[in-house]
């Protein structure tokens, strides 16, 4: 069991049945009233955010979640198909558990999968990750006072905003938190 000092960030607990994250805490001792803590949870079946306040004397049972590494091996009628890199055992993944992550998936590719009572719930990325550019606007001159973007299309079917002089063929990094270009990859 644990307790309310216990919740720092990134600790998974479980409550009624679902597995939640503390993404941030705050700790206020009151007078005579004792300590509570304040905490934003993220709920990681439906990615959720609820802010929950416990009381000094509460506790909790940490969430059962596991990990394992995996490969991407191919995506058809939006279930992801994975491989267990162990026992090289087959399974898909829906869409819905994946959300936004299946924007990223490239087959070959490793990644963590998470799992709560043996489910899988979520996916690890990378944060940075490269990806060819497989379609890109043309260059519109004349506008670089303003820090100008265009759309282009990376390998995965995504779209990004990305500067003016990338093209078709080059590799950029991606941020796989927000879909952001960070930079063009090194060759």
């Amino acid at each position: 069991m644990l307790s309310i000092t216990d919740l720092k960030t990134g600790v998974v607990i479980d409550i009624d049945g679902a597995p939640f994250e503390v993404v941030k805490y705050q700790h206020t001792k009151l007078g005579r009233g004792g300590a509570i803590l304040r905490t934003t949870l993220k709920n990681l079946i439906t990615g959720a955010n609820v802010d929950k306040t416990f009381r000094g004397d509460d506790k909790f049972n940490p969430a059962d979640i596991s990990q394992k590494k995996a490969q991407f091996l191919y995506e058809e009628n939006s279930n992801f198909t994975f491989m267990d890199t162990v026992s090289f055992e087959q399974f898909p993944i829906k869409q819905e558990v994946l959300n936004t992550n299946a924007n990223y998936l490239v087959e070959g590719q490793e990644v963590n999968i998470k799992y709560f009572n043996n489910q899988p719930i979520d996916i690890e990325l990378p944060l940075k990750m490269p990806f060819k550019v497989t379609q890109a606007e043309p260059a519109v001159k004349g506008d670089s006072v303003s820090n100008p973007t265009k759309n282009a299309v990376i390998e995965t079917g995504m779209q990004v905003k990305v500067p003016l002089f990338i093209k078709v063929g080059d590799i950029i990094l991606v941020d796989t938190r927000s879909g952001a270009y960070i930079e063009r990859a090194k060759s």
